[in-house]
């Protein structure tokens, strides 16, 4: 009966210790490439259905190709492009290399 009541205690304590450790070095670095990938993401969508919003780049005959794939985040997509934004939405203000 008493190792079962004292694993959760370990358990615990050596998930607080990985998340611990894990915001120490590793969340930074998660972020930073979520935020990439959203980025990048608004690029692509961009160029393949830009002509939505009135910006033609790329050719209708290869947006076409790809609607099917983009068609379920179109919505989102021009949700998230054509909101009110504040001039510090986009400026992340990280104390890196102080």
């Amino acid at each position: 009966m008493k190792q079962t009541s004292t694993q959760p205690e370990k358990k615990s304590f050596w998930q607080a210790a990985r998340e611990f450790f894990y915001g120490m070095t590793g969340m930074e670095f998660a972020e930073h490439a979520l935020e990439m990938r959203a980025s990048l993401e608004n690029l692509f969508m961009l160029g393949t259905v830009g002509d939505m919003l009135g910006v033609p780049i790329l050719p209708p005959y290869y947006s076409l190709r790809l609607l099917p794939y983009l068609v379920p985040h179109i919505s989102t997509w021009k949700r998230r492009v054509l909101r009110e934004r504040e001039f510090s939405d986009e400026h992340d203000y990280h104390l890196e290399g102080l």
